[in-house]
């Protein structure tokens, strides 16, 4: 009779038995380049006195993030288990709380399960730092870009989600339209005005008030600077915010000064938090992340990488506009906003 595998024995205990590190245990049982054949057989045979398989799939995937109680993880992690639930999978989810010793240790400690990939979620869109290369499995980065070229990262198209919101105030025929937004520092930010100005040259406009406005991400900032921003150029007559919370902030000033929204002045926002959108006064037209259809889209990435066919490089996950009261009705040209869940083969663009 062969031997049974001891409840609780991870890839640690057969790493330990071996004297080797976790990544190398884990090449070792996998097959995986660079483990010398003397130290592949001590793998094997720590493996087999314990009871633990070599190679094969645990059918689990790790996910990593950095902020699970805030505003982006939650909706990601929701897309990323629907698809992983769908191939019958599990997700083992950690929180490092943005401390990069926790980061260190969850990722041993997923390794340890044994695995078959990492999911590591960003919080901001912006530059993430990649895991060591000797990690033994495939890794994806989501809703962050790993700041090494040959990962995988799927971000949101900030730079198209800007563009959908200028076009549909140009399309309901705004002229003089603002943009104002978060901190320079933010590559959001940037990329989100650099949408918006690629659209206004487009149609040969300029920014009202002749600039685009960095500030903070705050209903403060927007109440302040819809208030400079309406005194400087009072013909404004739209107001595209870098998001939700500053789309909050402007149409508070722009009713307090007595002015109609839309019909005197259309507010756009961006993210579509619920807490700001749904309850602004009128509720508010923004663009949508797509977050859910983001996790799924990594989760697929990572399947594939898995199954041997890995993709390099950056996918922009399209965002969509959704179109309520604080911006006049779309007219016959507005464009739509793209439907269906981005995938690597559809619905998303490659850097």
């Amino acid at each position: 009779m062969g031997r049974r595998r001891t409840q609780g024995v991870t890839l640690g205990d057969v790493a330990r038995r071996a004297g080797v590190s976790i990544a190398t245990a884990s090449k070792a049982l996998n097959a995986r380049d660079q483990v010398a054949a003397a130290t592949r057989e001590r793998v094997l045979r720590a493996a087999d006195e314990l009871s633990f398989p070599a190679g094969g799939s645990t059918r689990a995937i790790g996910l990593l993030t950095d902020e699970l109680g805030g505003r982006f993880s939650i909706p990601i992690l929701l897309g990323a288990e629907d698809a992983i639930g769908s191939e019958r999978m599990s997700v083992l989810l950690c929180d490092a709380r943005g401390d990069a010793a926790r980061r260190r240790h969850y990722v041993t400690t997923l390794l340890a399960r044994h695995v078959d990939g990492l999911i590591v979620v960003g919080d901001d869109n912006d530059w993430l730092s990649a895991l060591p290369r000797d990690v033994p499995v495939p890794v994806v980065y989501a809703y962050g870009e790993s700041d090494h070229p040959d990962d995988v990262s799927v971000i949101a198209d900030d730079e198209g989600g800007a563009r959908l919101a200028t076009e549909h105030l140009i399309a309901v025929g705004r002229r003089h339209i603002a943009h104002l937004t978060g901190p320079h520092g933010f590559r959001a930010a940037r990329h989100r005005a650099a949408g918006f100005g690629t659209v206004l040259a487009e149609h040969g406009l300029r920014p009202a008030g002749l600039t685009m406005r960095y500030g903070e991400w705050s209903q403060r900032w927007g109440r302040r600077a819809a208030y400079e921003l309406l005194a400087a150029d009072p013909d404004t007559d739209a107001v595209f915010c870098g998001n939700d919370q500053i789309a909050a902030g402007v149409a508070q000033t722009v009713r307090e000064l007595g002015r109609r929204i839309p019909d005197d002045v259309a507010v756009v926002g961006y993210d579509n938090w619920t807490e700001f959108a749904a309850d602004c006064r009128p509720p508010l037209t923004t663009v949508d992340l797509n977050l859910e259809d983001l996790g799924a889209t990594a989760v697929r990435l990572l399947l594939a990488a898995i199954a041997g066919d890995p993709f390099r490089g950056v996918l922009r996950a399209p965002c969509r506009l959704v179109v309520r009261e604080s911006s006049a009705p779309p007219g016959p040209t507005d464009p739509p906003g793209p439907t269906g869940p981005p995938g690597p083969s559809a619905g998303t663009t490659a850097r």
